[in-house]
């Protein structure tokens, strides 16, 4: 009887100084399987992070000129009149993934004044997300979006 229980102190001693080979290489695949299904799903949240901060830019952009045009009946192209601190456009907007362009004003008499803002990709936001490339508002609320052939995204991006 004390022979069997020194052999079974053993053989505790043994399992318990650490891990197999074995055990240790299949740790190794499930955490790679893991890592190749997590990190696509992360870039895209990213970028799709990336896209709401371009999306919430140019619609504060277009309450802004909203707001001028209701003190001085005219919209407005300089980034001053609308609160930016750059003195020239384009502005780079959050973390420097897109960037507003000059807003498109136009003031014929004839017809209501209007507004196109712009929101462009840039850097490795530009290379990397290739379906929303181009963000659009206008003074109608008209929402589009464009990707890096010019083909309309609006359904994926908005």
């Amino acid at each position: 009887m004390t022979r069997k229980h020194a052999t079974t102190t053993t053989s505790a001693a043994r399992w318990t100084a650490g891990f197999t080979l074995i055990e240790l290489m299949i740790t190794l695949v499930v955490l790679a399987i893991l890592a190749v299904i997590a990190v696509p799903i992360y870039e895209h949240q990213v970028e799709a992070s990336r896209r709401t901060e371009a999306r919430t830019a140019l619609l504060e952009l277009a309450e802004r000129e909203e707001r001028y045009y209701a003190t001085n009946n005219a919209y407005t192209s300089d980034p001053t009149d609308l609160g930016y601190n750059a003195a020239s456009w384009p502005v780079i907007i959050g973390g420097g993934y897109y960037e507003i362009e000059a807003p498109q004003i136009t003031d014929v008499p004839s017809q209501p004044p209007y507004f196109l803002l712009t929101a462009v990709a840039i850097g490795n936001q530009a290379q990397n997300d290739t379906d929303c490339e181009t963000f659009t508002v206008d003074s109608m609320g008209v929402d589009a979006s464009l990707n890096n052939a010019n083909q309309n995204s609006t359904a994926e991006c908005w």
